[in-house]
């Protein structure tokens, strides 16, 4: 199939003339330098590549999920393919984080990735063998864009994650991994906290935990809730809460509930009691045997 039927297909104007031709002139190195088919990439699948890398050296919008979808291949084998295919062509995708900055408008957040970065590589090199540190490769576009996720959510900034993955070119399971590592060996840098204060020790917004008591919540026992958050007025009067109404009026409405149970169950036993009888004796009498007369003839 023709580059331009593909790029058709992908939705890519026919006024992106130089993306096009740089993606034939990617296709025609493929053919020279090896058998795509060895690896396992087919024609077609091998086409859209070529039109991925060249969008991508032209910094051109490209669909990638589309091309998934074109190329008849699930999402894994297609990354792989890519891979594979960028590889032996000796080209890779690289990502500044000086420029994921300025597109995603976080400029602020790139000393906090280049030093979350070399925190990462100096701690995951000290954990593998000597023997392993030499063919370590951190130069993969996936740590950068990992990085500069991670470090946009620590700081409560809304960044495309999908946008990311396409970006550097990987699928978003090792996305996951990479971020799972980067959160276990550097959280100082790149780790949020998800411990929440109790209700009692916030200062803050007093009168909206008292406006919902049911949304609050309690580490102590139930006699102790009614003994805290006590007001006293000018006369020395104290006040319960309204978390602490609350609960007097559910404990009041048990109470009610569980009297009334036992008061029934009483009732319903003293009903049986009653409805029981004896069962009544009958007593037949006896008839006298008439008497047979014999006529003596």
């Amino acid at each position: 199939m023709e580059l331009t039927d593909l790029s058709r297909k992908l939705g890519i104007s026919e006024a992106s003339k130089p993306l096009i031709r740089k993606a034939e002139e990617l296709r025609r190195l493929c053919d020279v330098r090896f058998d795509s088919s060895l690896i396992g990439v087919g024609e077609v699948c091998k086409s859209i590549i070529c039109l991925e890398i060249a969008a991508s050296r032209l910094q051109a919008m490209f669909d990638r999920q589309a091309a998934i979808r074109v190329s008849g291949m699930s999402e894994k084998a297609y990354i792989r393919s890519s891979n594979a295919l960028q590889n032996c062509l000796g080209v890779k995708t690289k990502l500044d984080v000086r420029e994921l900055g300025i597109q995603f408008g976080c400029v602020r957040l790139i000393p906090f990735v280049q030093k979350g970065l070399s925190a990462y590589k100096e701690r995951f090199l000290a954990a593998l063998p000597a023997s392993r540190r030499a063919t370590t490769d951190f130069s993969r576009p996936v740590f950068t864009a990992v990085a500069f996720y991670l470090s946009a959510k620590k700081h409560k900034l809304k960044v495309d994650k999908l946008k990311l993955i396409e970006l550097c070119g990987t699928s978003e399971s090792e996305f996951t991994s990479v971020s799972t590592s980067m959160i276990d060996l550097c959280f100082d840098s790149f780790g949020i906290s998800r411990e929440k204060k109790a209700p009692s020790h916030v200062k803050g917004n007093r009168e909206l935990l008292d406006a919902l008591p049911e949304k609050r919540r309690r580490d102590d026992d139930d006699d102790d809730d009614l003994s805290d958050d006590s007001s006293v007025d000018g006369n020395g009067v104290e006040h319960p809460s309204s978390y602490q109404r609350h609960k007097q009026m559910k404990k009041l409405d048990y109470e009610e509930w569980k009297s009334s149970v036992v008061s029934s169950n009483k009732r319903a036993k003293i009903d049986v009691s009653e409805r029981r009888r004896k069962q009544a004796q009958l007593s037949f009498v006896k008839e006298s045997p008439k008497a047979v007369v014999l006529d003596a003839s």
